[in-house]
């Protein structure tokens, strides 16, 4: 079982500067102790939430720093970026890593991002396909024209070609009904979540995921990845309330978001963006624990772990240490201690 490891959030009251060193010592911490993959967000414009916009650049740091860590982003958001560039640059960093990169895509939920940039939300869905489509053709090293919607390509040669053969592992974000299917049918791997869905919901997503991909006539075992919070404290009273201002922040935040989606072209029926939305609002703090994060002691997040890799077909695990930024230092590393001194042994 993948094991990962998600960078994103920096902690609350740091500077800029000491929010780059906290994200290197987590990754110097995740290369010693065993995790297989650090993953990166992207955020634009939330100074106060992260400083991890330009990911690519970080993977890049974290791979000049490590010789077994692999590094990958998730997401790359395709849409706000010329696709070209995105292939250089992955390609780039894959050579500096010695093929140690993962390539994780999406087109982000976050509709503000969009606005700064003067890109149209409601184009994000077809700017993604047109993105992807370039970046895969201009891997292959050949000239090759692309005529589209969005993006225009005359007589481009892309150089470097990855140095993973024919490129990087790729993997997408799903977190809409309609996208499940349309990935499976694709033939890629995916980055799931509970930050906005609940446990059976996705799990019926999954199941579309798998037939799709089963219909379309792929080979090999479709893979998921879950995203989620994972605390693990010495005792059960700890693992609930050591964390409890961090995560009623974070969903707090994570509500917001999704309110601010509902009735935006490209975001989705109304309604369902608006009883999504509603849900989100009244979750409490049980309810987090309950449907949301993985909180325990060591023997406890390992049951729940295996409950949820049995429950959803998972083949990954990305673990989210200190969502909402207010987890302090020493807890958040006596954390990640436990959880890969006493839970990743039971998923070796």
């Amino acid at each position: 079982m993948h094991v990962g490891l998600f960078v994103e959030e920096m902690r609350h009251g740091v500077g800029q500067a000491e929010a780059f060193r906290e994200a290197f010592e987590v990754a110097d911490r995740a290369e010693a102790w065993g995790i297989d993959c650090v993953w990166l967000g992207e955020i634009h414009f939330a100074p106060s939430r992260s400083v991890i916009s330009a990911s690519l650049h970080v993977a890049t740091s974290i791979a000049t720093r490590t010789r077994r860590l692999r590094v990958g982003t998730a997401v790359t958001v395709l849409p706000l970026n010329h696709p070209l560039r995105i292939a250089e640059e992955v390609a780039t960093v894959d050579h500096i890593s010695e093929g140690r990169f993962e390539f994780g895509i999406g087109r982000s939920g976050v509709v503000r991002s969009y606005d700064v940039y003067g890109v149209p939300y409601g184009e994000s869905q077809a700017r993604f396909r047109e993105a992807l489509d370039i970046i895969r053709q201009a891997w292959k090293g050949e000239p090759f024209t692309y005529e589209g919607d969005f993006y225009r390509v005359q007589n481009a040669t892309v150089a470097p070609t990855p140095y993973q053969v024919p490129h990087p592992p790729i993997r997408m974000a799903c977190t809409t009904p309609e996208t499940f299917p349309a990935v499976g049918a694709m033939g890629l791997p995916i980055f799931v979540g509970l930050r906005t869905t609940e446990i059976p919901d996705l799990r019926d997503c999954i199941a579309s995921y798998r037939q799709a991909w089963r219909d379309a006539g792929h080979t090999g075992t479709p893979s998921v990845y879950l995203r989620i919070p994972v605390y693990v404290s010495p005792t059960g009273r700890g693992a609930v309330e050591e964390p409890r201002e961090s995560l009623t922040y974070f969903f707090a935040r994570q509500t917001e978001l999704a309110k601010a989606a509902v009735g935006r072209a490209g975001a989705g029926p109304v309604d369902r963006r608006q009883a999504l939305a509603d849900r989100m609002a009244s979750l409490t703090y049980d309810d987090i624990l309950a449907k949301k994060v993985v909180f325990g002691t060591a023997p406890a997040v390992v049951d729940r772990i295996t409950q949820l890799r049995e429950e959803l077909g998972l083949d990954g695990i990305i673990a989210e240490p200190n969502p909402g930024g207010k987890i302090p230092p020493e807890l958040e590393t006596r954390s990640l201690r436990l959880f890969t001194h006493e839970v990743l042994p039971a998923f070796r």
